[in-house]
């Protein structure tokens, strides 16, 4: 059995994966903060299944769903993950719609998850290397 195999690393991955994913639009965001016209952006979180519904086999096969024609694979850079977009936001007279505070706000939270899931990870393989007796 891979590793791969194990539910819970197949969705720390995809997890880990989001969150880079999202501090690089989010970094664009601020980056893009005084552009005119730009318009923020974000990801949509990954939809994982119920435990309920869990198995090996729909684990390792985790795919996105579109919820608009262009949102998967439509970003530069390659990315799987649906984009985002609010219309309520506040545009500036140079016609920039970036609000820094809740961009940073964002890019803080992104990181308390991704470092959770990266704690979660490094404590589900240490619990794995002490059932196989390595420790």
């Amino acid at each position: 059995m891979a590793i791969t195999d194990i539910p819970i690393f197949s969705m720390l991955r995809t997890k880990l994966q989001y969150s880079q994913e999202r501090q690089r639009i989010l970094s664009e965001n601020v980056a893009n903060a005084d552009t005119p016209n730009y318009r923020a952006r974000d990801l949509k979180a990954p939809k994982f299944p119920a435990p309920n519904e869990m198995t090996t086999a729909t684990v390792s096969n985790v795919s996105l769903t579109r919820s608009e024609g262009a949102s998967i694979g439509a970003l530069p850079g390659g990315t799987t993950f649906g984009t985002e977009s609010k219309n309520n936001y506040e545009v500036r007279p140079t016609g920039t719609a970036v609000n820094l505070e809740d961009e940073m706000m964002k890019v803080a939270a992104n990181q308390m998850d991704y470092q959770a899931a990266t704690a979660l990870y490094t404590r589900s393989l240490g619990l794995l290397k002490v059932a196989l007796g390595k420790r």
